[in-house]
């Protein structure tokens, strides 16, 4: 595995990776398709509609729900900003209620600042919603940085976000750890040139974990960590 013996820092996505938000993140999304009168999608797609922010997934809920059929639903505009409106403010609510911290992150974390590696949590998700989750959980003070999916002019997949904590932490993007989920994470910091590790229980948006381009597969934060405490022994 090409991880270097200088690795400085890790940044570690949240949904899928941190936390288990998929609960919420289906509640906000069958309260959105029920007050628009559509058909509920099934909460397997749901899950696989996670990974590229929320807007991405209200329109994805809206195509599934129209069974690709029914144009007027998935072109409306209107009716676009309408379920994102809906959605956003039912997330708001929801976000929290039933989410879980994976096992292994509190450790993972602990270890990780043990070891004097500096933090940052990336997101796609908007930070209306990351900055009071993170908080109300009781992650929110190991993370230096928190970048979110409206911090900057783009997000994951593309490298944007990652090259930004780089710059921000002044470090070289080789020295700088991506933890994730999907492919979302591995491409990212494959354009950005960073090392990526994936935790074998996310998302992946409906993917197997084992396709996708990243250095090695954990079982949890606390395993990445064993594995960067190894390398520098």
């Amino acid at each position: 595995m090409p991880l270097a013996r200088g690795i400085a820092a890790v940044m570690i996505d949240l949904d899928g990776t941190l936390l288990d938000t998929v609960p919420d993140l289906i509640a906000a999304a069958e309260r959105m398709l029920a007050a628009l009168a559509l058909p509920l999608c099934t909460q397997e797609e749901i899950r696989s509609f996670i990974g590229k922010g929320i807007p991405n997934l209200v329109q994805r809920c809206l195509q599934a729900s129209a069974g690709g059929a029914r144009a007027d639903v998935v072109q409306d505009r209107a009716l676009q900003a309408k379920a994102l409106a809906l959605y956003q403010d039912f997330y708001f609510e929801e976000s929290g209620r039933r989410t879980a911290v994976y096992p292994g992150v509190r450790e993972g974390l602990e270890r990780f600042r043990a070891m004097h590696l500096r933090l940052a949590c990336v997101t796609n998700k908007a930070a209306r919603f990351t900055d009071p989750l993170l908080e109300q959980i009781g992650l929110a003070p190991y993370f230096e940085l928190v970048v979110s999916g409206a911090t900057l002019a783009r997000k994951k997949p593309d490298p944007m976000q990652l090259t930004h904590i780089c710059a921000e932490f002044e470090l070289a993007p080789a020295q700088v750890l991506l933890i994730g989920d999907s492919a979302n994470d591995a491409l990212a910091a494959r354009a950005a040139g960073c090392p990526v590790l994936c935790v074998s229980y996310g998302y992946s948006e409906g993917a197997d974990v084992r396709d996708l381009d990243c250095d090695a597969i954990v079982g949890s934060l606390s395993e990445a960590a064993n594995i960067l405490q190894s390398i520098r022994s």
